[in-house]
């Protein structure tokens, strides 16, 4: 299975359950494996065939700009769902760092994997 990669998108939003999270926008990462047939796109030279990554991180990191919302889990939820709405998205793997929230570790975040089944009952 083919895979496109959006490594590192940096926003800024707020995101948490602490009182001074929802005042303040944090740095968050947030890494996308987008699981999507290639094949025809590279033998034709032709991006309508494939996803647009360009466009696609731009609705991610406007989402999580404004969506404000208490847990990474939820964002990266939210993100699942966006990114499965693109026609030629098969399956996603989704995660969301909040870097340098506590200070004796790198980052914390989470990690998931969802596909277009998991959210049919949801429609």
């Amino acid at each position: 299975m083919d895979k496109i990669i959006i490594k590192n998108l940096t926003t800024e939003c707020i995101i948490g359950v602490n009182g001074w999270e929802r005042e303040n926008t944090q740095k968050i990462y947030i890494n996308l494996t987008i699981y999507v047939d290639t094949k025809k796109a590279g033998e034709n030279d032709d991006l309508s065939m494939s996803i647009n990554y360009f466009t696609l991180a731009s609705k991610v990191k406007l989402h999580a700009e404004k969506a404000k919302r208490l847990t990474v889990e939820a964002l990266a939820e939210d993100i699942a769902k966006l990114c499965l709405e693109e026609e030629k998205a098969l399956k996603v793997k989704v995660s969301v760092d909040k870097p340098d929230i506590i200070k004796f570790v790198d980052s914390v975040g989470v990690k998931i994997t969802r596909t277009k089944e998991d959210y049919q009952d949801s429609d």
